[in-house]
């Protein structure tokens, strides 16, 4: 919400760009997802703020993708098209499919799948069949053991990284 010595705006209502994907309260706060082709819009709003709209940033480590995605939400209060999501925020065909593949590996893992049986899954079910001593010194071998490693990080707080373009 502006502070009282801002000039009151307009009215700021979600539901009239008409492709809300989310809309929940929580806490008293209300969290809306307006859909957009070239990637969704993420919005908070304060108690009392449809009456008094402000975009407000805190000023962090990510205030240049934060200032980016302001700047989609008010081309589209302004009628137009959002825009491109910041780059930051653009997975390229490559970094999405690793990144499905370590959700697979996780999932796997979790389940108590061993290397193995990870990299006969996603990787190359023949040489997971290697005997014990060639297998020992695989590719596949160090190729499983890296995505269990790598997914077990981005569950325990990696993907943090993923929101400033890592």
């Amino acid at each position: 919400m502006a502070p009282p010595r801002f000039a009151a705006g307009r009215t700021f209502d979600p539901t009239a760009f008409g492709n809300v994907l989310a809309d929940r309260y929580d806490e008293g706060d209300r969290r809306v997802v307006i859909g957009d082709v070239l990637g969704d819009v993420h919005v908070w709003i304060n108690e009392g703020a449809p009456s008094r709209p402000a975009i407000i940033l805190p000023l962090d480590a990510s205030l240049e993708i934060r200032l980016e995605s302001a700047s989609r939400l008010v081309r589209l209060l302004q009628g137009g098209a959002a825009g491109p999501l910041p780059r930051a925020l653009q997975l390229t065909a490559q970094r999405r499919a690793r990144l499905i593949l370590l959700l697979h590996a996780l999932d796997f893992r979790l389940g108590g799948a061993g290397p193995r049986d990870i990299a006969a899954s996603l990787i190359d079910a023949e040489h997971a069949a290697l005997p014990a001593l060639e297998w020992k010194s695989s590719a596949t071998r160090r190729k499983a053991n890296r995505l269990i490693h790598d997914s077990i990080a981005l569950m325990n707080g990696g993907y943090k990284r993923l929101l400033h373009g890592g």
